[in-house]
Formats: C-alpha cells, sequence, structure tokens
C-alpha cells in the first residue's frame, strides 16, 4: 500500500486528501502537491482509518491534547474520559502518552473510545518495560525498542513522535555550554541520554533511521521527530543543544521524505515571544517546509497553574508565524496529572490560540467571522452571538446564570448598555456590508 506522500508523488489524491480538501476549503490538487512537497501530512494508519486531519501549509492550525497514566496515579477509565473530553472540546489529533500501569490496555482502550488520529512517544513504553524485565531501564535492548514501535503501530498509532535527532554530538553541545538553567524536561530525552552515556552507545534511533522509517512507512503512520532537547526554561530557548538537535531533525525530516514517509518536525516548549517568529522561519527554512507541531510554547515560567494561558500566548504568535500544529498546556503544567477539567481548559486555550493565530496567519480569509460577531453584538443579536461563538455552550451559559431585567441587554450594563444607546442613535447611517 503507497503512503499518503508516495501517492501524492505518484499524482493520486487520495479519498484522505480529498477530504483534507473539503474540510479546508482548498483544490485537492493543492493538497495533493503539498503532500508530495512534504509540506502537509495527513496523520494516518491502514490498520485503523482515524478521521482525517490535515497538518500543513495552507491549512488551519491543529490543536493536540495529551493524555496518559503515571506512575502515582493510574486509571484507565479516567484516561479514556479525559481522550474523549478532549475530542469533545475540540481537539484535532490526541496523543497517548502513559508511562504507568498496562501500557498496551491503556494504549488499546483510548484508541477504540474515540475516532481523532492518536499518537504516541514508544520510547515511553520501551524504557518501561526494560525496568520492568531487567530491573534497569538502561538495560534496554535496540530489538525491543524497534519490536515496540511495530507493536504501536500495529495498534493503529497515526503519527508517532520518535526521539531520533538527540544523539551523542548533540550530548556534547549540551555539556560545552555548561548545562540549562532549567534542565532537561522531556522524558524520552532524558531516558535515551542516560541510555547513551550507560552504554556508550550511539542512539539506535538515530543510527538506525532507516529502520525506523521503514516500519513506520507500513502503516502509514506519520513519524514526528521528537524534540528530546527541547527548552524547559525561557532562558534556555534557542541555545545550542536545541537548535542542533533542531538541524538534525530537520535533516532527518528530508531523508525520511525521500524515503516515502509522512514526517513531522517538533518544536520547543518554552520560548520567548521574541524569539517564536525566528524559531518557526529557521525550521521552515531547514526542512524544506515540514509541518512544525510546537510544544505551547509557554512564554514565560512564572505562572504555574495558569500555563495553559502562558501557553495560549505562545500558541498565538506561533500559529501567525506559520506553525501547523500546537500541543495545549493544561492549567496542571509543572504540578500535576491534568484531570478531565485540564484537559477541557487547556483544548479551549489552544483553540483560541489557534484561531487567532490564524486569523493573522490568512488575513483575507480568517476574519468574517469576528466581523459577523460584532455585527451580532453591536445588534444585541443573543443567539447569533451564540451561533459565531468558538464555544456556544460556554458562553450561553454565563449568560443564562445572570440574566438581565431586561432581555435585550446583558448585567454588565443594563439600563446603560451602549449598544443600544448608540443604536438608537446612529442606526440610520449604516451602510454597505455593516447593515
Amino acid at each position: 500500500m503507497k503512503t499518503q506522500i508516495e501517492a501524492a508523488r505518484a499524482g493520486i489524491i487520495t479519498p484522505q486528501m480529498a477530504q483534507v480538501a473539503f474540510d479546508e476549503e482548498v483544490t485537492p490538487e493543492y493538497v495533493r502537491d503539498k503532500v508530495a512537497a512534504g509540506q502537509i501530512v495527513i496523520p494516518w494508519n491502514h490498520v485503523r482509518k482515524p478521521k482525517v486531519a490535515g497538518i500543513g501549509t495552507g491549512l488551519r492550525t491543529k490543536v493536540n491534547a495529551s493524555i496518559g497514566t503515571s506512575s502515582d496515579i493510574i486509571d484507565y477509565e479516567a484516561e479514556v474520559r479525559k481522550a474523549q473530553v478532549a475530542q469533545e472540546a475540540g481537539a484535532d489529533t490526541l496523543m497517548e502518552l502513559s508511562v504507568g500501569g498496562d501500557l498496551d490496555r491503556v494504549r488499546r482502550e483510548v484508541i477504540a473510545a474515540v475516532d481523532l488520529p492518536v499518537g504516541n512517544v514508544p520510547l515511553y513504553q520501551a524504557f518501561c518495560e526494560a525496568a520492568r524485565k531487567y530491573g534497569d531501564p538502561n538495560k534496554l535492548d535496540e530489538e525491543m525498542l524497534f519490536d515496540i514501535i511495530e507493536r504501536q503501530c500495529a495498534d493503529g498509532m497515526a503519527f508517532m513522535a520518535v526521539h531520533c535527532g538527540i544523539n551523542l554530538y548533540t550530548l556534547e553541545r549540551l555539556r560545552k555550554q555548561g548545562y540549562r538553567y532549567g534542565g532537561l524536561v522531556s522524558k524520552g530525552g532524558v531516558s535515551m541520554a542516560a541510555w547513551m552515556i550507560a552504554n556508550n552507545r550511539e542512539n539506535p534511533l538515530y543510527e538506525k533511521f532507516d529502520r525506523v522509517v521503514e516500519i513506520l512507512k507500513r502503516y502509514d503512520t506519520v513519524l514526528s521527530l521528537g524534540n528530546g532537547l527541547r527548552a524547559g526554561a525561557i532562558h534556555d530557548s534557542s541555545d545550542r543543544a536545541q537548535i542542533q538537535e533542531l538541524l538534525i531533525n530537520c535533516e532527518l525530516a528530508e531523508l525520511g521524505r525521500d524515503m516515502g514517509c509522512q514526517m513531522l518536525v517538533e518544536g520547543p516548549g518554552h520560548v520567548p515571544l521574541d524569539e517564536v517568529e525566528g524559531n518557526i522561519k529557521l525550521q521552515k527554512r531547514m526542512s524544506g517546509g515540514a509541518p512544525y507541531y510546537m510544544l505551547g510554547p509557554i512564554s514565560t515560567d512564572v505562572a504555574p497553574g495558569f500555563d495553559h494561558i502562558t501557553a495560549a500566548i505562545g500558541a498565538a504568535q506561533s500559529s501567525r508565524y506559520g506553525a501547523d500544529l500546537i500541543c495545549y498546556i493544561t492549567p496542571a503544567e509543572h504540578l500535576a496529572l491534568p484531570n478531565e477539567e485540564d484537559v477541557k481548559m487547556g483544548v479551549k486555550a489552544a483553540k483560541i490560540a489557534a484561531y487567532i493565530g490564524d486569523m493573522n496567519k490568512y488575513p483575507e480569509r480568517g476574519r468574517e467571522r469576528d466581523k459577523e460577531m460584532s455585527k451580532a453584538r453591536r445588534d444585541l443579536n443573543w443567539q447569533r452571538q451564540f451561533e459565531l461563538a468558538l464555544f456556544p455552550e460556554d458562553a450561553a451559559a454565563i449568560r443564562k446564570s445572570r440574566v438581565p431585567e431586561d432581555e435585550q441587554t446583558c448585567t454588565m450594563c443594563g439600563d446603560f448598555c451602549a449598544s443600544r444607546g448608540a443604536g438608537k442613535i446612529f442606526a440610520e447611517h449604516l451602510r454597505g456590508d455593516k447593515i
């Protein structure tokens, strides 16, 4: 079976490409050409056939929600509920990132509970299984690692974050720059770094990259090049270790495309706003326009409990400058395993951020909804306002909880409603599309 990129290069418009074109209001030929160039990916799997979501150039910015057990909290039913909450809140993709309990079980139950494209990080299960089997994760055998990648693809993973770009050279950059203010924050990245150091060996995912690609190609699973040395603090953003890994991942994206595999590149997690544009331009230039998956990014380090907001600020900027997929951040970031309410808040904050970014990325087609909302507010048309809202039920619930005396106004202004007063004065002057 051809992968999406192989089909596109053969001139074929697959049903998945046609669906993306319909959803995004672009031509099927546009999607085919961008898939062929590696600038659009469609997370997919021949085994499972998830809901179609296009990610890349010319498409709206997508939002990913991450869930999963920890070693402290293992509740399979809770993870299934969180997955469903994420889908209901509007997530475009889902990552199942469990590290506690029966990892095959939780993955399979989550996949069965939603129709979103589901991704994961195979290093998590690989090191968990090595620790259980040998009592030491650093005794992981590379054959076990490749077997787990195959097993997870066979379960239906639509995309997979694989830490191929962290290698002995990138670790040397980390040492020579004096480590970091915020340390390392990627579980997969730290585990692989420890394995390389303990075994004095190169990362097998980098050393045998062609084998990784070959497995994912068989299922048409998108290979998302993991960001194991991403910055976990804004003062570590754009340091030599991070940029070195980004350079390697961009190079691997090109190699993977040439081999017929769909490729994503993952970006950093903590980035000050003045570095967002440069980071994205660098990635796009070095990767030939590969879709960019930004993890947040969190734009300040001092707001725990509100990192869904700090990340939404960074995500809006990222979307504006060309990021294609945003990983949500929840209020629980840096503090605890997210619960259902955290997941819902995280998805909604990221969806708003992506929408704001797209308004500026595609101004010619992204602001009509806002214009119509303005008219509805001016005219005190509450039903129309709810129809245009990104989250209608939330808006309606707030209004219903504080009912005004005059149904035309709201309790913010009541008798002093500016829209009502100005409407009486200037209504006769409305003309053109302002009507």
